[in-house]
């Protein structure tokens, strides 16, 4: 099949079937275009040409669908959309460092750390960490709960310690000292 007379016979028809799922000039021109791209890469393994027109229309209608439970997962926010934030951090949370976490962390009983280290650093899921630890899953989900705990206290306390050492410049000049 001549690639330019497949387009010109079916660009219309693909295109007016990707509006009606697009309902969006743009997206249904994207569509209609991956459609032929995909056409040229894998129209090839065709084997019955009658069937070029249905494969056509499944192609676009599968694209459409991926395109759009990828936008339902991941919408796009515009950035006027967006609340405006404080541009500075309000707790220790937002502010503390990798090794000041990881340093809090080695601090924790094995009974802890080794769950919470499974599930932030590793990405374990509730039932992999159960597995490796050899205990049930309710037992992992009390000791992440108790462990973050252990954690948040430890890190207040360091937060505590470095607001101790921040020393305040006075405003004033001292005496004999020029400027």
């Amino acid at each position: 099949v001549d690639f330019e007379s497949l387009v010109d016979t079916h660009y219309a028809a693909l295109y007016r079937f990707a509006f009606s799922l697009a309902k969006n000039a743009m997206p249904a021109a994207d569509l209609t275009q991956q459609t032929f791209y995909l056409w040229a890469a894998k129209g090839h393994q065709l084997r019955d040409v009658s069937k070029v027109k249905t494969w056509l229309f499944t192609t676009l209608y599968r694209e459409f669908l991926g395109g759009h439970r990828h936008d339902v997962r991941f919408p796009k926010v515009g950035l006027e959309e967006l609340p405006e934030q404080a541009a500075e951090a309000s707790s220790v949370y937002e502010t503390i460092d990798a090794a000041a976490a990881v340093a809090a962390l080695q601090t924790l009983e094995e009974n802890y750390r080794a769950p919470l280290t499974l599930f932030y650093l590793k990405q374990f899921s509730y039932a992999e960490i159960a597995e490796v630890l050899e205990v049930p899953i309710g037992t992992v989900m009390s000791r992440l709960s108790r462990g973050k705990e252990y954690l948040r206290q430890k890190l207040s306390i360091r937060e505590d310690e470095a607001a101790r050492k921040i020393v305040p410049l006075s405003s004033q000049p001292r005496e004999g000292v020029q400027e």
